[in-house]
C-alpha cells in the first residue's frame, strides 16, 4: 500500500519520461499494429527488446492518456489496491490507459478487467517469464490480444546504425545481434546481465527453484548448441536432474522467457512430432556472443538462428524435416507447406551433394518443385529435373518484403 500523493508523484515525473527522443526507428510491429477497439493489448516480449519505446510511440496516437511504469522504484509496495487511488489521481476522460512492466503488482488483471468492463481502451507491457502467455488466458480469458516484440530485425538494424544493405552489415549484425542498448553501448557485460536476470530474477525466483546453477547451466548449454537437437531426457541426463519433467519445466520456463525457442521435427503424426528430438534457437544472436565460447569457427549456425528468428516472426507453423536426409526450415501456411529452406554459410563441393540432397528430399516429400538455399554472400540457381533452388544471399531473404 502507498499513498495517494506518492501516486500522483509518480504520474508526474513519468510523464516527463513519455517524449519520445530523436532517431527512435519505426519498428515492424507498429507498421503493421492496428489497435482493436474493445481488446486489452498486450506487449510481450525478452527484457530490454524496447516494449517500453514502442509503448511510448503508441501513446502519441491518443490525446489524453494515463500512464504508469511498475518498475519505478517510487511505486515499491502498490497493490492491486491502490489502482483506485491511481484512477483517482488521473480523472476522468482518459483516451486510454497504459502500464508497463504491470506484472510487478500482484492480482494486476482485478483492475485491468474492472477497465476493460467499463469500456476503457488498455494497453500493457511485461517480461514474458512474469506475464505468461498461459496466465494471460485465464486472466484475461477472451479479452486480450497479444503483440510479440523481439529485438532489431536485420532491417531494424541497418537504420539504427545508418548503414548499407550489404554482405558486411549483415556480418556485424551476426556479431552484434539487435538489442538496442547494447548497439548504443557495446559493453557485452549488459548481455550478460540481461541472461543472468532472466534466469535468476523472471525465472528462479517466480519459480522457487533452489538448484539455480544448473538452470543457468541449461541456459548457457542451449546457447552454446543453437541449430542442434535435444531432447528432455538428454538434458535430464547431462545436468543430473531428478526427471524429464525437471528438465522440461525448465526448458519451458526458458522459452516463455523469450529466450529460447524450439522447433519441432515435422511429422503428419502429432504424437510422433512430441516426442521427437527439437532444435533450439535463440532470442538474439548478440546475446549468444556474448554469453558463450566464440562462434566466428561456425558462423553457419548464427545464420541459422537469423533465418529461424526472421521466420519466426512471419510464420506462426515452422518445423525441420529430417526421413533420409535433412532440411533446416519447413514453412507451412494454411495447413500447407508454403516454402523450404537450407541452411549454410558456404556452398561448395564438398557440402553442395548434401545440402542439395536433404532439400531435394524434402521437396519430394511435400510435392515442392522449388527450394532455397541460403548463404552468406553466394548467388545462384540450381536446376535439376523439373525442380529449382533458388541460392540466395541471407542478408538479401531477410530484408526483401516478399520473402
Amino acid at each position: 500500500m502507498i499513498l495517494k500523493r506518492d501516486i500522483e508523484l509518480a504520474i508526474t515525473a513519468q510523464s516527463h519520461q513519455l517524449a519520445i527522443k530523436s532517431g527512435i526507428i519505426s519498428r515492424l510491429l507498429l507498421e503493421k499494429f492496428k489497435p482493436s477497439g474493445k481488446h486489452i493489448e498486450v506487449i510481450s516480449g525478452v527484457r530490454r527488446c524496447g516494449k517500453s519505446t514502442v509503448m511510448k510511440q503508441i501513446i502519441n496516437n491518443y490525446q489524453k492518456t494515463a500512464f504508469l511504469n511498475f518498475e519505478d522504484a517510487r511505486l515499491h509496495g502498490f497493490e492491486v489496491g491502490d489502482f483506485n487511488k491511481f484512477d483517482e489521481a488521473i480523472g476522468k476522460g482518459i483516451d486510454a490507459y497504459f502500464f508497463d512492466e504491470i506484472q510487478n503488482v500482484a492480482s494486476w488483471e482485478i483492475f485491468v478487467r474492472q477497465l476493460h468492463e467499463r469500456g476503457e481502451k488498455v494497453y500493457i507491457t511485461g517480461s514474458n517469464a512474469t506475464l505468461l502467455s498461459s496466465e494471460l488466458g485465464s486472466r484475461l480469458t477472451g479479452r486480450h490480444l497479444k503483440h510479440e516484440l523481439f529485438p532489431f530485425s536485420f532491417n531494424e538494424f541497418l537504420d539504427y546504425r545508418k548503414l548499407e544493405n550489404n554482405v558486411d552489415s549483415f556480418k556485424l549484425y551476426l556479431s552484434l545481434g539487435g538489442f538496442p542498448e547494447y548497439l548504443d553501448t557495446g559493453n557485452q557485460e549488459e548481455l550478460q546481465n540481461m541472461l543472468k536476470d532472466i534466469v535468476f530474477r523472471d525465472i528462479a525466483i517466480r519459480f522457487g527453484i533452489k538448484n539455480t546453477s544448473a538452470l543457468l547451466d541449461i541456459a548457457l548449454y542451449m546457447l552454446s548448441n543453437i541449430g542442434k537437437e535435444f531432447s528432455f531426457n538428454s538434458i535430464r541426463k547431462a545436468f543430473s536432474l531428478g526427471s524429464a519433467n525437471t528438465a522440461s519445466d525448465y526448458l519451458t520456463w526458458l522459452g516463455e522467457s523469450y529466450l529460447l525457442f524450439y522447433l519441432h521435427k515435422f511429422s503428419w503424426s502429432s504424437k510422433n512430432m512430441s516426442i521427437a528430438p527439437r532444435k533450439v534457437y535463440v532470442i538474439d544472436n548478440g546475446l549468444v556472443n556474448a554469453n558463450t565460447l566464440s562462434f566466428s569457427e561456425d558462423r553457419g549456425r548464427l545464420l541459422e538462428n537469423a533465418i529461424y528468428l526472421f521466420l519466426r516472426q512471419k510464420y506462426s507453423s515452422l518445423f525441420y524435416f529430417r526421413e533420409n536426409r535433412e532440411c533446416d526450415f519447413v514453412v507451412f501456411e494454411d495447413r500447407k507447406c508454403k516454402k523450404l529452406i537450407q541452411v549454410c554459410e558456404e556452398l561448395n563441393h564438398d557440402n553442395l551433394k548434401r545440402e542439395m540432397d536433404g532439400l531435394q528430399e524434402a521437396m519430394k516429400f511435400f510435392g515442392m518443385n522449388e527450394g532455397y538455399i541460403l548463404t552468406l554472400d553466394q548467388k545462384d540457381e540450381l536446376h535439376q529435373q523439373d525442380t529449382i533452388v533458388h541460392v540466395i544471399p541471407v542478408y538479401e531473404y531477410i530484408s526483401s518484403p516478399g520473402s
